[in-house]
Formats: C-alpha cells, structure tokens, sequence
C-alpha cells in the first residue's frame, strides 16, 4: 500500500499544555515520520507520512493520550507522501 502524508491543524487549547510533546512521544509507538509544530494564530500543525490506516490510529492514539480536551477542532488534509521526513520531530 501507498504510503500517505495527513496534515492536521488542530484549534483550540492547543498550545503550551504539553500538546506537541506528546504528539512526539504517541509517535514513538508508530511506524511514522512527520513533525508537529505551534503556528502563530495559536494552532498546532501535525504532519505525518505513513500507512494510511497507522495514521487514523495514530490520530486516535493522540486524543486519546490526554489532549482529546484541549481540541476544540480538526481540519485535516490527506495526499501522497514524498518522503521527506526522517523519523518525527517537533520544529519550531
């Protein structure tokens, strides 16, 4: 199977409570790359490259680690991957 990039912008209490450090740390139980960062407007930006199915997983796995409180909304974007990335990072 074709891997996938999914691009998520996640609003509301996203930023300074741990939320990119935790993307990182959910990551580590996944087989995907990507980054996670704060963007100025107070949203955080989730990108990833994997197994399409490990992706919804993942997305799963995030909320459920504690932050599915601090989303208020999701808006994702699904493409081909083009493997740019190498392991998964929090980028500033």
């Amino acid at each position: 199977m074709a891997s996938k990039r999914m691009t998520v912008l996640y609003t509301g209490r996203v930023q300074g409570v741990g939320f990119r450090y935790t993307c990182k740390q959910v990551a580590m139980g996944f087989d995907l790359t990507g980054t996670v960062r704060n963007l100025s407007d107070g949203r955080v930006e989730l990108i990833v490259e994997g197994d399409e199915s490990e992706l919804g997983e993942y997305r799963q796995a995030i909320r459920e680690a504690g932050l599915e409180g601090f989303i208020r909304k999701e808006v994702d974007d699904w493409s081909a991957a083009d493997g740019t990335f190498k392991g998964f990072q929090i980028v500033s």
